[in-house]
């Protein structure tokens, strides 16, 4: 499928896909003219890589995690590492730190709020 393809089943703009490319996400061949050409399973990679993306994951993260991550057919990847555990460990932990300063500074903000809303009663 062309890049335009990928871009309406997948709600990705064209850049962003270029930018994947670009940065070794998303491989794509050419045709003879020139023009990007993706594989059906670009979607569900591109999904994959917008997830990465929502978790707080850069794309030099992302390039490492996305080969070991599990197969179309639900199987673990064969080349993935315990060091790859690890730093996949270590996000989740940095994500669930950033989720209680998260709470804490809602939590402030709600006091705020009260207080704000007291005063302009």
């Amino acid at each position: 499928m062309r890049i335009g393809e990928l871009a309406r089943r997948t709600g990705v703009s064209e850049r962003s896909l270029r930018y994947y490319e670009q940065q070794g996400l998303l491989p794509a061949d050419r045709t003879s003219g020139g023009q990007r050409e993706y594989p059906p399973t670009a979607v569900d990679r591109v999904i994959r890589i917008q997830e990465l993306f929502a978790a707080g994951l850069n794309s030099k993260k992302i390039a490492v995690l996305l080969p070991c991550m599990r197969d179309a057919d639900g199987g673990p990847s064969e080349i993935a590492t315990p060091r790859l555990v690890a730093d996949l460990v270590a996000e989740r932990n940095r994500i669930d730190r950033m989720i209680v300063e998260l709470a804490n500074s809602r939590t402030v903000l709600d006091d705020v709020i009260n207080s704000a809303s007291e005063q302009v009663r």
